[in-house]
């Protein structure tokens, strides 16, 4: 059986795939087509149908749920994970400030951009653009602000840009909840023996991806954007934890915490299905 599986080509994602797509654990019968691609194309397929089973960032899914549930396995959640809000000057910015200033988002449908409506209400001159792109549009003033993710955690600093607010720290100050970022779905058209299946492969291939670690493979390295390996393994050790192996009841209610915020935000959706988990 073939399925379609994408994910993006973060450190992250190919580290929690790596073994699984290539081969280097068994893959019980099943087989998959796979396309690597950023995070908001995933978002856009995902809103299609396009994919079996995706990467997508959690209001994505909150839109999707009527197609697609939920794996246990795969999932990128935990504290002090958030995206950052950067600028070019090193000068201290009120909400005023904020709101009223262009900001680069790394697409709509990102927890990114949820976290930054959730902060900023009033931010309404948002530049949605790949996440790669953001850092060079503050530094070239295209956009007065940036709302950076992935390892552009680690690298906004050595750029001569500086933080303004840590979007994911006023998450949890305000909810006491980890921060639900991207989520591994799947169709629910698929059966259910065959959802339970992969989410145990997903599970083993983190498992042995955490065997070999610090290790790290050539996949990973591959599909970096010019990263050295100790970036690599920073981005790693921030996206990839507990929760990428199972979300447990705290890694589900963060979920559901995030869910209530977005149909807060979105009363459009408010009719919208129940979250399903599998």
């Amino acid at each position: 059986m073939k399925l379609t599986l994408g994910f993006s080509p973060c450190p992250n994602d190919t580290f929690i795939f790596d073994a699984l797509v290539n081969k280097q654990i068994e893959s019980e019968g099943l087989d998959f087509d796979v396309v690597l691609a950023d995070v908001e194309t995933l978002n856009q397929w995902a809103l299609q149908g396009r994919l079996d089973i995706t990467k997508l960032s959690f209001p994505a899914f909150f839109q999707s749920i009527d197609r697609y549930a939920l794996l246990n396995s795969g999932s990128a959640l935990g504290k002090g994970v958030g995206p950052l809000l950067i600028s070019k000057k090193n000068i201290p910015y009120s909400v005023d400030d904020i709101q009223n200033s262009t900001i680069a988002t790394p697409g709509e449908n990102t927890t990114a951009n949820l976290l930054l409506t959730f902060a900023y209400p009033g931010a309404k001159r948002k530049r949605p653009m790949i996440f790669s792109d953001i850092e060079g549009a503050v530094l070239s003033e295209r956009t007065e602000l940036g709302v950076i993710i992935h390892e552009n955690r680690f690298t906004y600093q050595q750029k001569g840009l500086h933080k303004v607010v840590d979007l994911g720290e006023l998450w949890e100050q305000k909810m006491n909840a980890p921060i639900p970022l991207g989520a591994i779905a799947i169709k629910r058209s698929v059966e259910r023996s065959v959802c339970d299946r992969i989410n145990g492969l997903i599970k083993q291939s983190i498992e042995y991806a955490y065997a070999h670690y610090p290790s790290v493979s050539e996949f990973v390295k591959q599909h970096s954007q010019e990263m050295n390996e100790d970036v690599m393994r920073r981005h790693i050790e921030l996206y990839v934890n507990n929760y990428s192996l199972d979300l447990r009841a705290e890694g589900r209610q963060a979920i559901e915490t995030l869910h209530g915020v977005y149909r807060k935000m979105n009363s459009s959706d408010k009719q919208a299905p129940e979250l399903l988990f599998l």
